[in-house]
């Protein structure tokens, strides 16, 4: 770590987490214990950590006061994070109209925030110092398992509108302090591509951070204009919000000629999980809870995939209890090579809507349609948008090498795994924009997965 970089982990950015009334220095200090005790070690204190928010919670704010009412729920007698099974899963429905009665009596200081709305209506709910502490302190930690830290200069391709619209002086001169770089990752065109590989360069920066998708593109331009970016000295590139295909990550690590480090969380559930060196995605469990479950609400078992629920044990001031997130992942029983204790989330296969369903009911991953797409000559960009079971169209922005018989060729290979019946269309297009988040997804589908056993793969 350099000097000015030791500056800035060990006085700056302390200071300014202090000014905000954050206690992220001492919970990144104390996760840094926590992360090595042994598996029943750290079960133990997350089942008692989460007994006591549930009494609090329980307690003070009145939606889950009425719930817990309601169900003879004994928050004082919960004894393993199975008990959470009684309550109901959490919607972004739900929250909504009951906003104000998520609030807890007494609550310090709430923050508002909202998602992008990527995958349906925006959700509008509020974060408190305590969530906020616990997040920056568990980002922290995983960025240090790097041998990167605060300070050292970061360049960051992100397109949240809270990030973009926060510039202000304040913090514009955190960030220049920081040594933290913003790039904005809702335009990718050409000129903008060449303006991207150039303040790379020019920044020469330890750290990427940012979308696969974003990362990939610029990855994939810098290599298209023969420009070398592997001499830079970028010791990893973290990715997250989007799930990380095997080529985005390889060309990434290729051209950057870094290590590809995968995280999986939300604005609205938190940072979940984090990958460390030996390549397993870390749970942040001294201050999370994360279940999979099957469409009917029960647990699946370690291995099987469905969908990922997320209790947030630092959100007292407004609660996420299994709060459903539209992803689809899978928990391990095996605890990573590394040592850690923590448990591992062995794959997150993408949103519900990335999967797509055949004629007959089959549901597989959009991998199943993505491959053909992808492996197309001329195929610059796309996006497949599964419209109903009857209908799936198929944007390219398409290069010279792209012709015709590509065109047949995509819809005789979605047929084949959608349905003889099905009418796919394939629109040639000269641009595809990212999502209003700045985010990209290569596959949509309206197509509600219903009893239908989520994260199967067939034909994937």
């Amino acid at each position: 770590m350099s000097l000015y970089a030791s500056l800035c982990a060990g006085a700056l950015f302390p200071l300014h987490e202090r000014i905000k009334g954050h206690d992220s220095v001492a919970r990144r200090r104390q996760l840094e214990k926590s992360q090595w005790w042994g598996v029943d070690e750290i079960r133990q204190a997350q089942t008692d950590k989460l007994r006591t928010f549930l009494v609090d919670i329980g307690t003070r704010v009145p939606y889950y006061r009425d719930l817990f009412r309601k169900l003879g729920f004994d928050a004082a007698g919960v004894r393993s994070i199975s008990d959470l099974a009684v309550l109901p899963l959490l919607t972004k429905s739900m929250i909504r109209d009951n906003v104000e009665r998520m609030k807890s009596v007494g609550h310090g200081p709430l923050s508002r925030y909202n998602t992008g709305g990527s995958s349906g209506e925006p959700l509008i709910f509020y974060i408190g110092k305590s969530r906020k502490s616990h997040d920056v302190a568990a980002k922290w930690r995983a960025t240090r398992w790097w041998g990167v830290d605060i300070g050292d200069k970061e360049l960051v391709v992100w397109g949240s509108p809270v990030e973009l619209n926060a510039q202000d002086r304040i913090k514009r001169l955190r960030d220049g302090l920081m040594r933290s770089h913003l790039l904005p990752a809702f335009e990718m065109s050409p000129q903008n591509l060449d303006r991207f590989v150039a303040t790379i360069r020019s920044t020469r920066p330890a750290m990427l951070f940012g979308y696969p998708s974003s990362l990939s593109m610029i990855a994939r331009h810098a290599q298209q204009k023969n420009q070398a970016m592997d001499d830079l000295g970028i010791k990893v590139a973290f990715v997250t919000s989007e799930k990380l295909y095997d080529e985005q990550k390889a060309i990434i690590s290729s051209v950057f000629g870094c290590p590809v480090a995968n995280g999986y969380g939300a604005r609205d559930a938190g940072f979940i999980a984090h990958e460390c060196p030996s390549g397993k995605l870390h749970i942040s469990a001294e201050d999370m809870v994360v279940e999979t479950v099957r469409p009917d609400g029960t647990s699946c078992a370690a291995g099987e995939a469905g969908e990922i629920v997320v209790t947030h044990l630092a959100t007292a001031d407004f609660p996420f209890i299994r709060y459903r997130t539209g992803d689809v992942g899978l928990l391990s029983a095996k605890p990573c090579a590394c040592g850690r204790g923590l448990p591992v989330l062995e794959e997150v296969q993408g949103r519900t809507t990335d999967f797509v369903v055949a004629r007959d009911g089959t549901v597989m991953h959009g991998l199943a349609l993505i491959y053909t797409v992808r492996d197309m000559p001329g195929v610059e960009r796309f996006k497949i948008e599964q419209m109903s079971l009857d209908q799936t169209s198929v944007k390219v922005v398409a290069g010279q090498a792209f012709d015709a018989t590509h065109e047949a060729r995509i819809v005789q290979d979605f047929k084949a795994r959608l349905g003889a019946s099905v009418d796919v269309r394939v629109e040639r297009v000269d641009a595809i924009a990212n999502e209003a988040s700045g985010k990209f997804r290569y596959v949509v589908s309206h197509v509600k997965l219903m009893g239908a056993a989520q994260g199967g793969t067939g034909g994937a």
